[in-house]
């Protein structure tokens, strides 16, 4: 799992499902969730209020305390994991780049159309990172995989977990057959 990370964090893949989960868990629309671009990767989410204001959540690059609120939520153990804001010197958002990341893009797609293409985005970069670790597509074939996948999958909203899994199964079929 740790590969397939590392490859979704450089094609931004990981973002792009985590727009998904947003619009799901928050009832929003994908237009509503914006993905920004920051070098630094120290201000991991911000939210914007209705009257204009943000809050940011700002700590240490580090997965162990996600981990660790996710564990012990509602509390907030104590932890050795602390943030030197004195060594922050600046912070940097940029806009996300869709030509360079094209993942970004088809996920928001995929959030716009919903239900099976959201399945079949996932199921499709699994295949795709692990055609790529194992040195079977370039890198570039990834988005490329994805897309002809997508492109391939009809407009449904799956209601059972059969119906789930049976999107699932034929996404990962088509995305084996592209990389051979």
């Amino acid at each position: 799992m740790r590969r397939r990370i590392t490859v979704d964090s450089a094609t931004i893949l990981n973002k792009g499902l985590e727009i998904i989960e947003a619009c799901r868990l928050f009832n929003v629309p994908p237009c509503k969730v914006r993905v920004t671009v920051h070098p630094q990767s120290t201000v991991h989410s911000l939210v914007e209020y209705i009257d204009g204001s943000i809050v940011a959540q700002i700590s240490v690059t580090d997965m162990r305390l996600p981990i660790l609120y996710a564990l012990a939520y509602p509390e907030r153990p104590a932890s050795n994991l602390t943030f030197d804001l004195a060594a922050l010197r600046h912070l940097d958002f940029e806009e996300p780049d869709f030509q360079r990341f094209p993942c970004l893009r088809l996920a928001y797609e995929a959030a716009e159309k919903g239900g099976a293409h959201c399945i079949a985005l996932n199921a499709a970069d699994e295949v795709a990172v692990a055609a790529f670790l194992s040195r079977r597509i370039p890198f570039t074939g990834i988005p490329d995989t994805i897309e002809r996948v997508l492109a391939s999958t009809p407009v449904a909203h799956p209601g059972t977990i059969a119906e789930v899994l049976a999107v699932d199964r034929q996404a990962r079929q088509n995305a084996a057959e592209l990389v051979k």
